[in-house]
């Protein structure tokens, strides 16, 4: 499975454009933990099981070859507690430290420090209205069941918003991205289902709150539209 999954995962990549990703520490270095309790998270190769300083240093060297200015990651509780996600908050935290520390292993690269870290999230009202409308198809909606907001990763308070991505126009890739993980997600747009087969919205819009670096905007003015706002790039 997690060769296939490999490989979904590559799909999903072209059908963004997007030509450069990579696996932590190499492929096959660490398996799927399942969710959180399940037997998997005790084996020795899962990813629950990493030491986040050892993963950390995978990260460092590819921050510091890439030096990117924003990094986007999962918030603590890794979206909807997946211990996985949880970990790849961790290991992603921890990397923006050492990356930038002129002391830690000069062997990965020259130190570079990332200017602002988001963490992915919705807001609770958009996502309402998102199951609003699902709830609205009856008998014509396209999954058997509806999830609940809480079901949502990142949900929070819109006050917590700092950036707010319209992303419409991409739309159909995010789509063909998300229909491309077939053992995971069943896509029927404007809403999606993960093997549960409990119906919720697939947003176009893309929501973050600010972990990490300075305001956006000074003084907290209002969300913005783009993620380097006010970076030096």
């Amino acid at each position: 499975l997690g060769a296939h999954r490999a490989g979904e995962l590559a799909a999903a990549m072209r059908e963004l454009g997007v030509t450069d990703h990579r696996f932590l520490g190499g492929a096959g270095r660490y398996r799927d933990s399942g969710m959180m309790g399940a037997p998997q998270n005790s084996l020795p190769d899962a990813f629950w099981r990493a030491d986040v300083d050892e993963a950390a240093a995978s990260l460092v060297e590819v921050i510091r070859e890439v030096r990117p200015q924003v990094l986007v990651t999962y918030d603590p509780h890794g979206g909807y507690g997946h211990p996985d996600h949880i970990k790849a908050h961790r290991v992603a935290m921890r990397a923006v430290e050492l990356a930038a520390e002129k002391a830690f292993r000069r062997d990965l690269g020259e130190p570079h420090r990332i200017a602002r870290v988001y963490w992915n999230c919705v807001p609770r009202t958009v996502v309402e209205e998102g199951f609003a409308r699902l709830r609205a198809l009856g008998e014509e909606r396209p999954f058997p069941g509806i999830a609940v907001p809480e079901d949502v990763p990142g949900l929070v308070a819109e006050v917590e918003v700092v950036a707010v991505v319209d992303g419409t126009a991409h739309a159909a890739a995010k789509a063909a991205a998300m229909r491309a993980h077939a053992t995971q997600i069943e896509v029927s747009e404007p809403f999606f289902a993960l093997s549960n087969g409990l119906g919720q919205p697939l947003l176009a819009t893309e929501y973050y709150r600010l972990a990490h670096g300075g305001e956006p905007v000074p003084g907290g003015a209002g969300p913005v539209d783009d993620l380097f706002a006010g970076v030096a790039v």
